[in-house]
């Protein structure tokens, strides 16, 4: 061991984590995650969600991706502009959004099961009127799931993409099985099971889909994401990818050409050496592996309650 090799790594991992936590908004540690001992969570470390949530790169890029997606259906995109603060605080949105992601992934099952809660509660007294005069509530079904569905296929995209890791067919026909334990509790109905199912019901919805100033002005804000200078070489790097995953419908919608073959190449493999940069920052200390950590642990010893004397 090399006590001064050791103090160099750990300082350069500790400033990789807290660039990546002012990136994406986030204010919670970590540890948090180590308990309670011997709780799989809603998951467990075997499953393929695991595996694909603690791509960082992925995940920010597919998240970016998903919120393009949602973007493009006004009822969906009206719950957001009316009841939230994302045109003001898009980083400190995405921070939340993050936390629910790692808390209903890698947290302890009652933990998880209070995130969804919270979001359903919210969800509960969200509705609205569109500039149309259409009316529209936040726990729809069929918003629920267009939500998901924005999601999960872009976070898989994106996994696929950007990880050295990519997944074989089953594997990602696993995961949306296992997303559905998530998007059920949140209200969803329907929810695909397969690849082929989530790519075909997300293209369902494009009758419902439409491009006006407020998708344009989300589109906006996206491409010009708070950071600072020198984090934005990546994010503008994770912007870039984030349209090119998008499927070629939705760049039609938004009248977006799909860049050449070459830039797509280039853009992938600098985040590809990014995402592997982050992997061995957070190798010890990140959340996936600080919920191995607490799933490897013997559960707390309970003692047994006395019966009452007689």
């Amino acid at each position: 061991a090399c006590p001064l090799k050791d103090a160099v790594t750990a300082r350069i991992q500790a400033e990789m984590g807290a660039r990546v936590r002012a990136m994406t908004g986030a204010t919670w540690d970590a540890r948090d995650f180590l308990q309670p001992p011997g709780d799989p969570g809603l998951f467990g470390p075997d499953a393929v969600t695991w595996q694909v949530h603690a791509h960082f790169v992925a995940m920010m890029t597919g998240g970016l991706s998903s919120l393009i997606l949602q973007a493009l259906h006004p009822r969906a995109l009206a719950a957001v502009w009316d009841h939230s603060s994302f045109r003001t605080q898009l980083r400190a949105r995405l921070g939340r959004t993050a936390f629910f992601v790692a808390t209903t992934t890698y947290g302890g099952t009652a933990a998880a099961l209070q995130a969804i809660e919270r979001v359903n509660h919210i969800h509960a007294h969200i509705r609205g009127t569109l500039p149309d005069g259409r009316s529209y509530v936040a726990n729809e079904p069929e918003l629920i799931r267009w939500v998901h569905l924005g999601e999960t296929t872009s976070f898989l995209r994106a996994y696929q993409d950007l990880s050295l890791q990519a997944l074989s067919p089953a594997q990602q026909d696993r995961y949306f099985w296992e997303m559905t334990r998530v998007g059920q509790r949140l209200g969803a109905k329907d929810l695909p099971e397969t690849r082929h199912q989530a790519l075909s019901q997300l293209q369902a919805y494009r009758p419902d889909l439409q491009v006006d100033e407020r998708t344009r002005e989300t589109i906006r804000l996206i491409e010009n994401y708070p950071c600072t200078p020198s984090e934005r070489p990546l994010v503008m790097l994770m912007v870039r990818a984030a349209f090119q995953m998008l499927p070629d419908w939705a760049l039609d919608l938004l009248q977006r050409e799909r860049t050449c073959a070459a830039e797509q190449a280039a853009v992938r493999t600098a985040l590809q050496a990014m995402g592997a940069s982050l992997a061995w920052a957070f190798a010890e200390t990140g959340v996936a592996a600080r919920a191995r950590q607490r799933v490897s642990a013997p559960p707390a010893f309970k003692a047994p309650e006395s019966s009452p004397d007689t």
